[in-house]
């Protein structure tokens, strides 16, 4: 009776004093959200602006390159010369060995991911012949790129005259030239190469070397499938893109050539497309009917292939072309499409147009048929050019085509 007096004489709010307080946060769970949350977008901004990386997080990678100083003819700890290094040549005169290997060196560009300096390095033929391509192909040293046609620009390494020797005489496929000067020759064309490795190589390993391939400067690696091309003895050009008339609806892809640039700005994206892969005998267009229909803007870049020793293929794809009397005022090695193989991409099609070409090199002396790398294509042309000797009709590279119509 004693407890029950105490508590109802005890205050309201005061029997509660004895008992154990629960602990409470002075926030709640969506204030320490937002408060964490804050904390990563500080740090994330302090990264952004204090962290010295002009190339803004590219990927990069870094390599070390290792010279191991000569060994004398008595040290027997000396390093072994690697084996492929070893068998990548036979033994030869000095004079010999040290042209070889000038011939089989390559430069590789390499960025500093953290300052942007840009640094050539050689790699010499030891080290191409350690590299394998896809599939069956042989090794890249067997390319043969001449580094004296080489010159370096602001995005990499690009054809140029020197020692008298020019691009487009050095990488010409072989052909017997006097034959050809004596009979109809035929010279095919396949074009948009470089984006899509499986229709590359299929174009690469089944056509014959005589015909000639060219190159988008596009793709993950154009210039290693254009190296495999050479490997198998293909003459390559460089196809260069161009304004069309309905762009920017229909875009060529990055750094084209455009009639509202200036030349300068022209000429640099030029060497752009330039630097992407080496080897080549020329350039052509890249799609491109407005651009190459524009004697002011075509001017600049004819004039740039001649003095860099190269020719100029017109795929033929639109008339009012000037580059073929820009190619001839200065002396430009020139050829022109006389008509897309596979302008309707069936085998009957194609069929009549390749007995087409033929009738216009009986006539003429020389023709010129461009194709694309479609299956299709590369079926009915494989075919076709095993006809050609039983026609008395020879298959010739595009540069013996072009040297045949400059003496004619």
């Amino acid at each position: 009776m004693a407890e029950a007096a105490d508590e109802l004489s005890t205050p309201l709010g005061q029997q509660t004093a004895g008992r154990t307080r629960r602990f409470r946060l002075p926030f709640t769970a969506m204030q320490a959200l937002a408060v964490l949350l804050g904390l990563v977008l500080v740090g994330f901004v302090g990264v952004a602006l204090f962290n010295d990386n002009p190339l803004g997080g590219e990927p990069m990678a870094r390599i070390t390159l290792l010279n191991p100083p000569p060994a004398s003819a008595d040290d027997k700890h000396a390093p072994a010369e690697p084996a492929v290094k070893s068998a990548a040549k036979a033994p030869a005169a000095a004079g010999d060995a040290k042209n070889d290997a000038k011939n089989d060196a390559r430069t590789v560009t390499i960025i500093d991911g953290s300052s942007g300096k840009r640094q050539d390095v050689v790699i010499g033929a030891g080290d191409l012949a350690a590299e394998k391509a896809d599939g069956d192909a042989p090794p890249l040293a067997m390319t043969g790129i001449d580094p004296r046609l080489l010159e370096k620009s602001r995005y990499g390494m690009i054809p140029v005259v020197a020692d008298g020797l020019k691009p487009f005489t050095v990488y010409a496929a072989e052909a017997d030239r006097a034959k050809a000067a004596r009979m109809p020759v035929v010279a095919v064309v396949v074009a948009g190469l470089g984006v899509g490795a499986a229709k590359t190589a299929d174009a690469i390993m089944k056509l014959p070397p005589a015909v000639t391939l060219a190159f988008t400067p596009y793709g993950a690696d154009p210039g290693k499938l254009a190296e495999r091309a050479r490997a198998q003895r293909h003459e390559i050009l460089l196809q260069i893109p161009m304004e069309p008339f309905d762009y920017p609806d229909n875009d060529p892809g990055p750094q084209t050539l455009l009639t509202t640039l200036s030349s300068e700005q022209n000429l640099d994206r030029l060497y752009w497309h330039l630097s992407r892969l080496q080897g080549y005998a020329g350039i052509a267009n890249f799609m491109g009917a407005r651009f190459v229909a524009t004697d002011p803007v075509m001017q600049p870049i004819v004039r740039e292939a001649a003095k860099r020793g190269l020719s100029y293929f017109d795929d033929g794809s639109t008339p009012r072309s000037v580059a073929q009397n820009l190619s001839a005022g200065q002396s430009l090695p020139f050829a022109k499409a006389d008509f897309a193989i596979d302008a309707v991409p069936t085998s009957a099609e194609i069929d009549r147009a390749l007995v087409k070409l033929e009738t216009i090199a009986k006539e003429r002396g020389t023709a010129v048929g461009v194709a694309s790398a479609l299956p299709v294509s590369i079926e009915r042309l494989g075919a076709w050019l095993k006809t050609l000797d039983s026609k008395g009709i020879m298959l010739v590279p595009l540069t013996t085509a072009m040297l045949k119509s400059k003496s004619g």
